[in-house]
């Protein structure tokens, strides 16, 4: 007796089989659905549906905007009603012209063309699942059951941004979230409430899960890197600085602030001709955001220093600065006093050593002040005189 199929077994059982067809779902409709996914997950997760107006999150107006936009489309409701398990399709919606107007603004906001954004569906400013995790993360926010305890908190913030105690400035580095810190994000002022314990990610990162309070009396709970890359990617994303912190660094640092590096200043032990002769007037001037004497101690197999030990005569502290852009702003204002000499390395191939400069250790004390008290662009060096001038209009 021949074996039975799988299908005549089924059918024993009182199972109906039927042929598998194609998907009748164009790419076109799994956009439409996939748009709708997104706003039930925002019902599940809030317990309400989005809603317009400039005090809610813009994700959230983009939710209502595109819910408002689905139930005017005959074809999006017919193809969506098996889907709607929330009633969302047969709620009324708001306004059209609000609906219209908070869509322009959002998309404004998000720096689309909106004469080319009339398709709900549209893919092309689709964000990659990484960044749409990060904020969908610091979008999903809850009421801020003890709001009042923050609110005064904003308004003196506000009063001191006004009175130009406090300053916005464009967001950097990690380390400048923490506990007590101020950011605009997403159009919001959202303060860093607690931070928890620190942790290292699966890949090596550190983090921390922070309790965020904002402006409008929501707050989220994030993780740090979640807030980190919204800030980064929010192209009106700041950080608000703290009351009197104009120095950008300083010999002594408060005790909020964070460490950032050091600027560091070396002299040539070389033999060479011309370092010997102007051994005190020239100088290598860099960044670091480790100890100096570690980045120095192979300079004598180093060509960077002039293949010779250096000695260190001078350094700066960093506080709440990006190293990287200090160090490019240094070296470009220092363009005119480059030391322009080329030597052999250890294997007879000519290098031009960069970061090299011929000016006097009183003057880089200058620089740097001038850096501190947000003088320096208007001035610049004089290599003729070895001072600095007024900048030329």
């Amino acid at each position: 007796m021949a074996d039975k199929t799988a299908e005549e077994l089924l059918a024993e059982l009182g199972i109906e089989v039927e042929a598998a067809s194609p998907s009748p779902v164009s790419a076109h409709d799994e956009r439409v659905i996939a748009g709708f996914e997104d706003i039930q997950r925002f019902v599940d997760e809030q317990g309400r549906v989005p809603q317009h107006g400039e005090g809610r999150d813009i994700f959230e107006r983009m939710y209502a905007v595109r819910l408002d936009r689905l139930r005017a489309m005959p074809e999006a409701v017919a193809l969506l009603m098996p889907l709607d398990r929330q009633g969302l399709l047969q709620s009324g919606g708001g306004p059209a012209e609000e609906a219209a107007g908070d869509a322009a603004a959002l998309l404004a906001q998000l720096g689309i063309d909106p004469v080319a954004e009339n398709d709900i569906t549209s893919l092309k400013h689709v964000r990659p699942t990484a960044e749409r995790k990060a904020a969908d993360e610091i979008a999903n926010r809850s009421r801020c059951e003890d709001f009042e305890v923050f609110k005064p908190l904003f308004e003196k913030v506000r009063r001191e941004l006004d009175g130009g105690v406090r300053q916005t400035r464009p967001f950097e580095v990690k380390a400048e979230i923490d506990a007590g810190r101020f950011f605009i994000v997403g159009g919001q002022m959202a303060y860093v409430a607690q931070k928890g314990e620190e942790f290292t990610q699966e890949y090596g990162d550190r983090d921390a899960r922070l309790r965020v309070i904002y402006d409008n009396g929501t707050e989220s709970n994030v993780l740090m890197r979640s807030l980190q890359r919204a800030l980064n990617k929010d192209e009106a994303g700041r950080r608000i600085t703290e009351p009197g912190a104009g120095p950008l660094f300083a010999d002594t640092s408060e005790e909020a602030d964070v460490e950032s590096g050091t600027i560091y200043v070396l002299r040539s032990k070389s033999t060479l001709p011309y370092v010997a002769e102007n051994r005190d007037i020239i100088h290598k001037i860099g960044v670091t955001g480790g100890k100096v004497e570690t980045r120095i101690s192979a300079a004598k197999n180093d060509p960077t220093y002039l293949l010779a030990d250096v000695e260190i005569v001078a350094t700066y502290e960093l506080f709440n600065i990006n190293r990287v852009r200090l160090e490019a702003l240094l070296h470009r204002f220092l363009t005119p006093a480059r030391l322009d000499l080329e030597l052999p390395d250890r294997f007879g191939k000519l290098v031009r050593p960069r970061e090299w400069y011929l000016i006097p250790l009183s003057v880089i004390d200058q620089v740097v002040a001038a850096i501190q008290d947000g003088s320096i662009d208007e001035l610049s060096y004089d290599p003729a005189t070895a001072s600095l001038i007024a900048r030329r209009a």
